[in-house]
């Protein structure tokens, strides 16, 4: 008896939608400068600021003020720094860190480890992945 071929189904493949990076530095200033670089020589493309919502005395947080940068990354490009990012974790991520939808975000805690060559100009930085999957069809 012949067996019939399993057919693979292309609108159930599941694929990296975008990836998101986030470096979160509190201040304006230098150091966001300084960490804009950073997302620049990892991503290739120029990152985008963020502003704080309100004020946060505490934190010496003015609202409007520039405190972070981020940039969202497609394609293969997305995947190579996806696999670098994973590799510093050592492909092992917690529960927590998925969402409902299987869509995942991490945070690593220096920049070097990602393989961009250390410079004392810029110091060392933390960032945020965020990863959102999808399949063909939908927004």
């Amino acid at each position: 008896m012949e067996k019939k071929a399993e057919k693979k189904n292309p609108m159930k493949d599941i694929s990296i939608t975008k990836l998101c990076l986030n470096i979160c530095v509190g201040e304006s200033g230098d150091r966001l400068t300084r960490a804009a670089k950073v997302l620049e020589q990892l991503s290739g493309q120029e990152p985008c600021f963020s502003k704080a919502r309100f004020t946060v005395r505490s934190f010496g947080i003015r609202r409007n003020e520039k405190i972070s940068c981020w940039c969202t990354v497609r394609g293969p490009k997305a995947e190579e720094i996806l696999e670098r990012g994973l590799k510093v974790k050592e492909y092992e991520l917690w529960k927590g860190c998925f969402s409902d939808e299987g869509n995942f975000g991490f945070g690593i805690d220096e920049h070097i480890d990602l393989g961009i060559k250390y410079d004392p100009n810029i110091g060392i930085y933390g960032m945020d992945f965020y990863v959102v999957l999808g399949r063909p069809g939908t927004e």
